[in-house]
């Protein structure tokens, strides 16, 4: 009896439209440098939420943002980030051989549980990570009791 190999159709689209995109790349450039201005719309920053005993912390990668490109709001419930990053005019776009970086405006916005003190927050940035430390309530955070034993 011969074994007969599976043909999966949708698979051979996939690699068809993969091997077609490169082509296309190759000859023409990266697709971000379509618009007016290369690379520019929209992004949004990477960003990890963990919680701690007393805070919850927000890092966002903003690589090439500087301080007052970043705004942070923390407004009914809600942390907001949103800035922009601008495209650099130190080279003429003619000169541009690629344009894989993103620019513009972002917009993030984080639903914060109701143990989150708004008067307890705190930013800052180091080496393009935007962090924000979000206080909690003092009834929020979890509370030791020793068990007598008689």
């Amino acid at each position: 009896m011969a074994i007969v190999r599976f043909w999966d159709p949708m698979k051979e689209l996939s690699s068809l439209q993969n091997r077609m995109n490169r082509v296309f790349e190759e000859t023409f450039g990266s697709p971000l440098y379509r618009g007016e201005q290369p690379g520019v719309g929209t992004w949004s920053p990477a960003v990890d939420i963990f919680e701690t005993g007393d805070e919850i912390i927000v890092k966002a990668e903003v690589p090439g943002l500087a301080k007052d490109q970043i705004h942070v709001e923390v407004e009914n419930g809600m942390l907001t980030l949103h800035g922009e990053r601008k495209f650099e005019r130190e080279v003429k776009e003619e000169n541009y051989h690629r344009v894989e970086r993103t620019y513009g405006a972002f917009h993030r916005s984080f639903s914060l549980p109701g143990s989150v003190d708004a008067e307890k927050v705190r930013a800052e940035m180091k080496d393009g990570i935007l962090e924000v430390r979000l206080g909690k309530r003092e009834q929020a955070k979890p509370k030791q009791i020793t068990v007598a034993v008689k």
